[in-house]
């Protein structure tokens, strides 16, 4: 059986499809799941990014495809009263949910579809308020040990090459994107491709220039 990891977080809408699509696409294979919160922030600031959505042009786009990419999935997509928005209360609620700080699916199926189908202000302190009664957490959210577990998550993200979310690591390998759901499925089978240079070399491909920012 595979180990899985799925890097996420929930403020991130195509997490909510990677999440939502992982068990149809590995329909037949024999894995199991870890998820694991980490701080789609913490990513960035490492690499020194933005995020797509603070990206005049692109954050308009990011919201369309979205809402085209639920409805052509067949997946409920509503899009929340503000985004972005401030993601710590529900990565730490999801960490608190386990004492070993890895939520399960129905713990991250029930946050993704409250940042992604109910259409509220997710930081509304009484919606919150709502979802840890529902959720009820093994530890406080607001707990020292919770908030340094997310930060450790992240920097072990950061340290395992995950540069954003969703990502699913397999082995040593980082499946980074929504759209990258069948070449993990090709890489699970065991297709040979994975070993041939094409791809161990890809890395190693030369810079030709590099950007002045």
């Amino acid at each position: 059986m595979k180990q899985l990891i799925f890097y996420f977080d929930v403020i991130s809408p195509y997490a909510y499809f990677a999440f939502h699509q992982l068990p149809q696409v590995l329909q037949g294979l024999s894995y199991q799941v870890r998820y694991q919160p980490v701080l789609f922030g913490g990513l960035l600031q490492h690499h020194g990014q933005l995020g797509p959505v603070e990206v005049v042009g692109k954050r308009a786009w990011t919201y369309r495809q979205s809402l085209w990419l639920g409805r052509q999935l067949g997946i409920d997509l509503q899009l929340p009263a503000a985004h972005p928005f401030n993601p710590l209360p529900l990565l730490r609620l999801a960490i608190a949910t386990d004492a070993q700080g890895y939520p399960n699916r129905f713990v991250c199926d029930t946050l993704f579809k409250f940042v992604w189908a109910s259409g509220k202000n997710v930081s509304d302190p009484a919606h919150l308020a709502e979802l840890s009664a529902l959720l009820k957490p093994a530890r406080s959210p607001q707990a020292d040990d919770v908030k340094a577990q997310l930060r450790s998550f992240t920097e072990e993200a950061i340290a395992n090459g995950v540069f954003g979310v969703p990502a699913i690591q397999a082995d040593d390998q980082i499946f980074w994107g929504f759209d990258s759901l069948p070449m993990l499925r090709q890489y699970l089978e065991g297709d040979a491709w994975f070993k041939d240079p094409a791809w161990t070399d890809a890395a190693k491909l030369p810079v030709g220039i590099v950007r002045k920012r």
